[in-house]
């Protein structure tokens, strides 16, 4: 007998167990029984020369002897024979013809006896079969076509009786497999592991599972695999969703748990400090939500294990001034902390938002300076040799208090002189072996706090999944003085017109004093990113926007061309032109989507808006709306107004809540992209769980592991649920975080 513990080596011998490991990591009777059906296929009815005869395109399966053969060759290639075999006689004769089938002669012979599956056609009121699966009876080894020959294998069968038995059965599973390891041979393991299983222990209380009115765990392994009846199949189905939930949040739970016993580095709030003295500096007061995420945010600091924080807010909600209080605390208390962002033109908007914050608190050692300053420092990959160098020695000396960076902050030679907190903006854009590379920069036995921000509102079961080691602030309201934003959808095919007023519009509001963008999914013709395989009409891009606006429809107007695939210097250029007014308009790509602040912009024109995300265009109209005048957000489409993609459009245009067009977007992509690499790590194996569609089995799980641990950190039968998350590289992001 077997356990869900024991190798398949000793059940199923080598040669399969080290296919099974080799193609999709499968080594233990429980990563074989997880390995779930996708999907399940009607077999074919049995038939036999006294029932009624079956309708055309019906599916059959039947055993008889062959009374007849023919071969001839094939129309197309002569040199190929088909074999055309009879078998019964009479009323109950069936013919079933064979391409291509010169190795088939020496097997289908007459006096064989034979199973025959296939559709079932009639050529003069006679019945027959094209190119069936066959399996030849008797013969004392089996031969046939794999499928039927791999079931016959499997079945104990050692008559035909028998083996229509083993065939009378209204489906089969169908799951996941490859070329050198096929559904059947997968149906096969199964099967050989089911017959010797000893009965499964129940890994959760009797309580919860009467609670959720959850099939049995034994019951359920084996019922998605062979139970006859759909119902069965389902519920089997709705008890393991629910097991992938509880393992998931046990998994994070205990990691959760595992940071208590870790050091980091207390750093209680200060009277005299230099968060202090800023909170009173500000030309502003802070919303109540920024004042409360605040004080959680000093709890955490002061304590003496690593925070681990997500706050998520909308566009413009006030994270940054909070991030730079919390990090003020940290360097009140000694310590340094390390902004990462996504992109050099981020980076440099938070070193310049910084220190325009700070004033003589960010001038320690020059003239003017607070006798209690700090200094804030960039390092991107685009500076000089000479100003990394200079840059990651006053980093490794601590002269430096706040360093803000993209990727360069992650190299070997980048030393912190006392790093305390950690602060990664858009954590989506980065892996979390990104944001632990950073955090291990720190001395030895100090884990650093760290601070995930994000302006792209998180679904709340992405939150409970991806995020689940995180606890969660959230920043709804806007700061005071924000102005809305009017969004409206042109639909250009409908109404062309339209796009001519939309120019016209940016027009006006240049004349009025104020600046605009306009936003094209691609840079230039070589950038094959946002192509579509079937456009008839090419999609717009920044450059060829750029060369025909400043001849065309904006003429008379001064442009500026911003995309990724600039230099640095001349992406700097044209960002400092554009925030110092010196550009009316900036052509662009997404490369202004985070961490462009210019509040004299109050018209975005998105081209092709069809290609952008959900969340992505949520971004861009985050640009505008930023200053004292109010906004307009125009999204062009040549979609039509009831395509999928002009509902979308729709669907952002009505609504400013990044929660609610979360949401959408996760239904939208469903999982598959929102548990990508760059979120998670690596990509998360969920088989069964849906983050859209099982919320409640979520919730439920997190609540129940949460109680569970604080008694029982221990316990066995959650822990063989976790396994799958946490004893392979599968979700190796859990133990990196």
């Amino acid at each position: 007998m077997a356990s869900l513990s024991d190798r398949l080596d000793f059940i199923l011998g080598a040669k399969a167990a080290d296919l099974l490991d080799d193609l999709f990591g499968i080594r233990t009777v429980d990563d074989l029984l997880r390995h779930y059906p996708r999907s399940y296929t009607e077999t074919a009815a049995k038939w036999d020369a006294e029932d009624e005869r079956p309708e055309v395109g019906q599916h059959i399966t039947l055993v008889d002897t062959i009374t007849d053969t023919h071969s001839f060759p094939m129309k197309k290639n002569p040199r190929r024979k088909c074999l055309r075999i009879t078998v019964g006689s009479g009323r109950s004769k069936v013919t079933a013809t064979f391409f291509n089938a010169d190795y088939l002669s020496k097997d289908l012979t007459e006096g064989t006896r034979v199973m025959l599956s296939g559709e079932v056609g009639y050529f003069r009121n006679a019945m027959q079969l094209t190119h069936p699966d066959f399996l030849i009876l008797d013969s004392g080894r089996s031969r046939g076509s794999k499928s039927l020959k791999t079931i016959a294998d499997t079945s104990d069968a050692f008559s035909s009786e028998d083996l229509m038995s083993a065939f009378d059965r209204r489906f089969f599973p169908i799951y996941p497999a490859s070329t050198k390891l096929q559904s059947w041979d997968i149906y096969a393991c199964v099967r050989q592991v089911l017959g010797v299983l000893d009965p499964v222990a129940e890994p959760l209380p009797d309580e919860l599972i009467a609670e959720h009115h959850l099939m049995a765990e034994d019951a359920a392994l084996r019922a998605i695999h062979v139970a006859e009846d759909e119902a069965e199949r389902r519920e089997a189905r709705e008890r393991l969703t629910f097991d992938e939930a509880m393992g998931l949040q046990w998994a994070l739970v205990s990691r959760r748990h595992g940071e208590l016993s870790q050091s980091g580095p207390p750093a209680p709030r200060r009277s005299d400090g230099l968060a202090a003295e800023l909170l009173g500096r500000l030309p502003f007061e802070l919303t109540a939500g920024q004042r409360e995420t605040l004080d959680v945010l000093s709890e955490g600091l002061a304590a003496n294990r690593p925070m681990n924080r997500l706050l998520q807010g909308e566009v413009g909600s006030g994270k940054t001034i909070i991030a730079v209080l919390a990090m003020l605390q940290m360097v009140d208390a000694g310590y340094q902390c390390a902004l990462l962002a996504p992109t050099e033109v981020l980076a440099a908007q938070h070193l310049r938002s910084i220190n325009d914050a700070l004033g003589p608190l960010a001038m320690a050692g020059q003239l003017g300076g607070a006798d209690n300053a700090t200094r804030a420092a960039l390092l991107t990959g685009s500076m000089s040799t000479a100003q990394k160098n200079q840059v990651r020695r006053e980093i490794a000396g601590g002269e430096v208090g706040i360093v803000i960076g993209t990727h360069a902050l992650l190299q070997d030679v980048v030393q912190f002189h006392n790093l305390g907190m950690v602060v990664v903006d858009e954590q989506h854009r980065f892996g979390v072996e990104q944001r632990d590379q950073l955090r291990a920069k720190a001395p030895a036995g100090i884990t650093p706090h760290l601070l995930v921000m994000t302006a792209t509102p998180i679904p709340r079961t992405v939150a409970l999944t991806v995020y689940g080691d995180l606890e969660t602030s959230t920043l709804r309201e806007l700061p005071r003085g924000r102005q809305p934003i009017t969004s409206n959808v042109i639909f250009v095919r409908d109404k062309p017109g339209w796009l001519d007023r939309a120019w016209q519009r940016i027009r006006e509001e240049v004349a009025a004093g104020r600046q605009a963008y306009v936003v094209a999914p691609r840079i230039d013709e070589t950038d094959e990113s946002e192509k579509g395989a079937e456009d008839v009409r090419p999609t717009e891009t920044a450059v060829g926007l750029f060369d025909r606006l400043r001849s065309g429809e904006l003429a008379s107007l001064r442009l500026g061309l911003m995309h990724g695939r600039l230099p640095a210097d001349e992406k700097d250029a044209a960002m400092t032109a554009f925030r110092q007014g010196e550009t009316d308009v900036l052509v662009c790509t997404t490369v202004i989507e985070v961490g462009v602040d210019v509040p004299n912009a109050t018209v975005m024109l998105v081209m092709d808006a069809d290609r952008f995300g959900i969340s992505q265009l949520h971004q861009l109209r985050g640009r505008i709306g930023r200053g004292q005048h109010p906004s307009l957000c125009l999204l062009a489409t040549w979609s039509t107004s009831n395509s999928p993609a002009g509902r979308r459009l729709r669907a952002v245009a009505e609504t400013l809540d990044g929660f609610a067009l979360s949401e959408l977007d996760l239904k939208e992509r469903r999982e598959g992209d929102v548990l990508g690499r760059n979120q998670s790590g690596r990509a998360i194996n969920l088989r069964l769980l849906s983050l859209a569609d099982h919320l409640a089995y979520i919730e439920a799980a997190r609540e129940f592991c949460t109680r569970t641990y604080e008694g029982d950190s221990q316990n066995p039968g959650l822990a063989s649920l976790a396994a799958q998350f946490t004893d392979t590289e599968r979700i190796e992001y859990l133990d990196k975080s």
